[in-house]
């Protein structure tokens, strides 16, 4: 199987820990510690040793700039002995916002949104705002309202939603049915900062609280899209203070994945194996 049967396009904004992941994925991967392990020598892993070397002293790693854009090529198989290439872009996630106010789309971005038959969004719900609409303010409440001249914002939900709309149009994907390709994966970082109620509730379902309009597009565009909860570290770190547990434990014994049902594993390869599991031939009975 070539590369492109087998990349995920990895897609974030800036602050969803998309280094950490990367970091903590890629330490799963040389231990072999998951459904997925590596399979020969990886290139391009500056940025995510870099971030393993914080982690390993307890810190956070540092944010990734801006302009970077470096595809890392990891040769991984299974447990099964199935071998694929995971192309795992480091990218500043300012990009994806630059991306959406300005409708242009890099060369780099282009290339990769055409070839990767997968794509995996990761959003953290506690950066995301509401902004205030019929959905989520009674009519009552609008009438008699003050119209002032302050500026109007598109809402997170909204912007995400034209991303993928954006990236949707490269592909020239039509929507006149459920798609099924790119397979699409949502993961819900810093699972473990939400509140004690959603910590206890189907990814699937905290998302729909949280983005309704989102989450409704998502499932009636794609027809299995994936959403999972992640937390890449398992606790806060601080980029100054060393958690001692990680240096002693070492950072390969924190983290977590939610599964649909909300059952937790410390299978961090589960995403990207779920999501290369789908494109396999089905075999009938």
């Amino acid at each position: 199987m070539s590369v492109s049967d087998n990349s995920i396009l990895l897609i974030g904004e800036s602050g969803v820990g998309k280094t950490h992941y990367g970091a903590q994925l890629l330490n799963r991967l040389m231990n072999g510690a998951g459904k997925l392990r590596m399979d020969g020598a990886a290139t391009n892993l500056q940025p995510f040793e870099s971030a393993m070397g914080r982690l390993n002293e307890g810190r956070t790693a540092d944010h990734t700039p801006t302009t970077t854009y470096i595809d890392s090529l990891w040769p991984i198989s299974d447990e099964n002995g199935t071998k694929a290439e995971l192309v795992w872009p480091d990218y500043g996630g300012e990009q994806i916002k630059t991306m959406s106010s300005t409708r242009q789309i890099p060369t780099a971005w282009r290339d990769r949104v055409l070839d990767a038959p997968a794509w995996l969004l990761l959003i953290r719900l506690q950066q995301t705002r509401m902004s205030e609409d019929i959905f989520t303010r009674p009519l009552s409440g609008i009438t008699g309202a003050s119209i002032d001249n302050r500026e109007v914002q598109i809402s997170d939900q909204a912007r995400l939603i034209e991303l993928l709309q954006m990236l949707i149009y490269i592909r020239s994907e039509s929507t006149t049915k459920p798609l099924v390709s790119p397979r699409l994966g949502v993961l819900l970082s810093c699972w473990d900062e939400l509140g004690t109620d959603e910590l206890r509730r189907p990814p699937a379902k905290v998302l729909e609280s949280r983005l309704p309009m989102f989450s409704s597009f998502i499932h009636s565009l794609w027809s299995e899209p994936l959403v999972l909860g992640l937390s890449a570290l398992g606790r806060a770190l601080t980029p100054n203070n060393s958690d001692t547990d990680y240096v002693v434990q070492g950072p390969e014994h924190f983290g977590y994945v939610v599964l649909p049902n909300g059952d937790h594993t410390p299978d961090l390869t589960q995403p990207i194996q779920s999501l290369l599991a789908a494109s396999a031939p089905k075999v009938a009975g």
